[in-house]
């Protein structure tokens, strides 16, 4: 993947889950070593305000930023995030183009897109219709879910030793495999994902996989500790059940298509964050 112009973005909306999803991405910007650009997109009132880079915010470049609330929340997680991660690059911007567009437009430039697992209405997954789907049914990026109250120990091994957890090892990624989806762009997120934490990936998949399936992926990431877990049938409860102890979970959507059932559920109920990645 290319990392010239690539950035990690995420969707800002004021929420307390937009902001759980932007700590989030700071840690994937970092473990990429790509800027992080927070992005509100919405038609409230605007006030002169700016776009900045929060290690310059002395060089501050006019545009129109929200009032009260939203501009409040850009700016306090920019300032957070920063103190947080201080030799992180950090942009916050706001457009009035509504949500869906803009953050697809933001797709485009992004290494990943994220979002809060919850809106402003508290209630939990994503009903039809909402943001977060509108999204995932057409991003052209891996777009990456994240649940309301994430924390940074939720992706790594729990320490039993008194040891800092910010120094465990990370929680195996977990990648929704479909024999009849062997997609290159979904693998590959998955391997490069696992290799950027060091953790293990498991692959979990029906039936049986051809052994050139994975092989190449292998050799590419000979760092990377696979284990394959085949099931009969509906793998989806195996899924959930292995997202109790993942840092991420990783599926895979055909380009031109919303989620399917599946991944809708797993974006509903999975206990760790859940990445949707759009391939062929």
């Amino acid at each position: 993947m290319s990392t010239d112009t690539r950035t990690i973005t995420v969707g800002i909306d004021g929420s307390r889950s937009s902001l759980d999803a932007a700590d989030w991405a700071a840690r994937e910007a970092q473990r990429r070593r790509l800027p992080l650009r927070l992005l509100h997109a919405g038609t409230e009132p605007a006030v002169p305000g700016g776009v900045f880079d929060i290690d310059d915010m002395d060089d501050i470049d006019d545009i129109d930023v929200p009032a009260g609330r939203t501009r409040a929340a850009l700016d306090r997680a920019a300032i957070e995030l920063s103190c947080a991660h201080p030799a992180l690059d950090i942009i916050a911007r706001r457009t009035a183009t509504p949500a869906v567009p803009a953050l697809l437009a933001a797709a485009v430039e992004a290494e990943t897109l994220v979002l809060g697992s919850r809106g402003r209405t508290g209630s939990a997954g994503f009903p039809v219709g909402s943001v977060a789907l509108g999204v995932a049914a057409r991003a052209d990026r891996p777009l990456v879910l994240v649940r309301a109250g994430e924390l940074p120990e939720d992706e790594r091994v729990p320490v039993v030793d008194g040891s800092p957890p910010s120094t465990a090892p990370y929680l195996p990624v977990v990648l929704g495999l479909d024999p009849d989806a062997l997609a290159d762009d979904l693998i590959g997120y998955a391997f490069d994902t696992a290799a950027v934490r060091s953790a293990p990936l498991h692959v979990v998949h029906p039936w049986t996989l051809p052994t050139s399936t994975l092989r190449p992926w292998r050799h590419r990431y000979p760092g990377t500790t696979v284990r394959e877990h085949r099931v009969d049938g509906d793998p989806g409860p195996r899924l959930l059940e292995a997202s109790a102890r993942a840092g991420l979970l990783v599926v895979g959507r055909r380009a031109g298509r919303g989620p399917g059932r599946a991944a809708r559920s797993l974006i509903r109920h999975a206990d760790c964050p859940v990445a949707v990645v759009p391939h062929d």
